[in-house]
């Protein structure tokens, strides 16, 4: 198994107490190899994985990077554009 591309995605969970709402933001990294996707909390198998989509948000490179399985479309939310990895997946996966 070796690593093809790895794009970083952020995650906002929000913390809610008595008295205030607090969005914390993690940075995080999607990682492709040549036989599987790889997050912080789920794992794709590559032959689960049908296509990888990007739809840009504003025009600073941000939006959402779309892994389309056999089980769902997971969004990945993106501050930089993820032409190389998608291409990585084209290119040597598709």
């Amino acid at each position: 198994m070796y690593l093809l591309a790895e794009q970083p995605y952020f995650k906002v969970e929000r913390e809610v107490n008595s008295l205030e709402q607090v969005d914390i933001e993690q940075e995080r990294t999607i990682y492709l190899y040549d036989e599987k996707i790889v997050t912080k909390h789920r794992e794709f198998l590559i032959h689960e994985v049908l296509d990888i989509s990007y739809h840009s948000i504003g025009g600073d490179g941000g939006g959402i990077l779309y892994v389309h399985t056999n089980k769902g479309v997971f969004p990945y939310t993106v501050k930089s554009s993820p032409h190389e990895f998608v291409e990585a997946y084209k290119t040597h996966i598709k």
